[in-house]
């Protein structure tokens, strides 16, 4: 469903929370949202702002899966389809988010929030990014967390040696780039998915459903015709101190030198609305890692039969999975393991299971490995391996990558021991009606 879709959906069903009430973006409406345990939220009256803002509609696998229509055991799989078939978008003309076009912007006037009272600014963590590669003349998706500096430029987190890193030191340090605030969720996933490099983010997108593009007014570059804003400008040389912002892992990252954005265009919807997300929280971690599930499915499945993947809530979305296979050969579960670490590189813990166990079922898992699992046989350990930043346990030396220790647990019943009981017994369900009469 495209975003405005999706909100009205939620509002049919009950399932939206509106806040009436005059709130303020410093920390005031974070700790709203935090309060309603991300619950799909709009916020209608803003102190600092006059537009609404809406959030929460990714915090759960179950949203996710109603807003790309499909159910919740077919995320993964239908989310590996796409990347497996991608789809070139429409490109149209005239689109809703350019109803309005600001040539002298003001980004104090647009609802940017303050979440923590430690953070570095108010930030946008929820806009989609996108730039060109000047030598494959490509675009690249992705998400880049904005610190406000003043009312036209941003500080952004760049992530060394990835697409928009890349594209900038091709083109000598200065770039183009159109930010887009207020997407659909298959955009959203898309810009949060790692392809080949080279290859459009929005033919993803496309993929999962039906995203046409329009050419941005003032850069070279196609945006979501269906966006609520597109902020046009550019990557500069110049660089300013960006941070401390909590991070997945519900830890601050660490304050780096990064490159300033210089915004000189804003085009938006006439009734635009603003959307947020939760740093560190369900939504954040729900928009990283899962993208990164049938990245891991796609390689175990080189290996073995792949049944499911899922990037657990405990782990950050980030650093912790559980695989579950068909096992059919004794190696498949320690092959499974090696192939989920290529599959996610910043995975630090993963945990292998048979198809009979509930993958969304924490004690299910854990069950798994009570019974089926030895230590001195069915683990293996991987030290200094290339690890994620965002690990406060992990050799974080200054210049160098982070590197720690990885860990996979084989969870799958022995094949050796195939003959004995792995199978929970359960009791005859009885009639209660039945026996409460008198």
């Amino acid at each position: 469903m495209k975003f405005r879709e999706f909100i009205n959906y939620l509002d049919t069903k009950n399932k939206l929370i509106h806040i009436k009430k005059p709130v303020s973006l410093e920390f005031e409406m974070a700790n709203i949202m935090a309060t309603f345990n991300e619950r799909p939220i709009i916020f209608e009256n803003i102190k600092e702002s006059s537009f609404p803002v809406v959030g929460g509609l990714c915090s759960s696998r179950n949203l996710i899966a109603k807003a790309l229509e499909v159910s919740e055991k077919n995320l993964v799989k239908k989310l590996c389809n796409a990347i497996n078939n991608l789809k070139k978008p429409e490109i149209v003309e005239t689109a809703p988010c350019q109803e309005i076009v600001e040539t002298s912007p003001d980004l104090y006037k647009l609802p940017i929030m303050r979440y923590m009272p430690k953070d570095g600014g108010r930030y946008i963590p929820s806009g989609i990014s996108v730039v060109r590669d000047p030598e494959l003349n490509v675009q690249n998706v992705s998400f880049h967390r904005l610190m406000l500096l003043d009312k036209n430029h941003f500080v952004a987190r760049i992530v060394e040696n990835r697409g928009t890193d890349t594209a900038l030191k091709k083109a000598g340090g200065e770039l183009e780039i159109a930010i887009c605030i207020g997407n659909s969720t298959a955009v959203m996933l898309a810009a949060a998915t790692s392809l080949s490099h080279g290859v459009d983010e929005f033919y993803l997108a496309n993929a999962i459903e039906p995203t046409p593009l329009v050419k941005c007014k003032t850069v070279n570059l196609y945006v979501p015709a269906d966006s609520e804003f597109v902020l046009e400008g550019k990557i500069t040389k110049e660089m300013h101190d960006e941070g401390p912002f909590l991070d997945l892992t519900t830890t601050y990252d660490k304050i780096r030198k990064q490159p300033i954005i210089e915004i000189t265009c804003i085009t938006h919807r006439k009734d635009a609305i603003w959307q947020t997300l939760l740093p560190g929280l369900n939504e954040h971690r729900n928009l990283m890692g899962m993208p990164r599930e049938p990245t891991i499915f796609n390689e175990v499945s080189k290996v073995c039969k792949c049944v499911n993947v899922q990037l657990t809530s405990g782990g950050g979305n980030w650093l912790h999975a559980i695989i579950q296979i068909h096992k059919e050969k004794e190696e498949d579960g320690k092959q499974a393991i090696q192939a989920a670490f290529k599959g996610h590189s910043s995975l630090k813990h993963c945990v292998v299971i048979d198809d009979d166990i509930d993958i969304d079922n924490p004690a299910s898992v854990e069950w798994a490995i009570a019974t089926r699992f030895q230590g001195d046989k069915d683990m293996i350990i991987m030290p200094n391996q290339p690890g994620s930043s965002l690990d406060p346990s992990a050799d974080l030396t200054e210049g160098k990558k982070a590197i720690t220790c990885k860990v996979g647990i084989d969870a799958t019943i022995p094949f050796d021991k195939k003959d004995k009981s792995f199978k929970p017994e359960s009791y005859k369900k009885v009639n209660m009606k039945e026996y409460l009469q008198g």
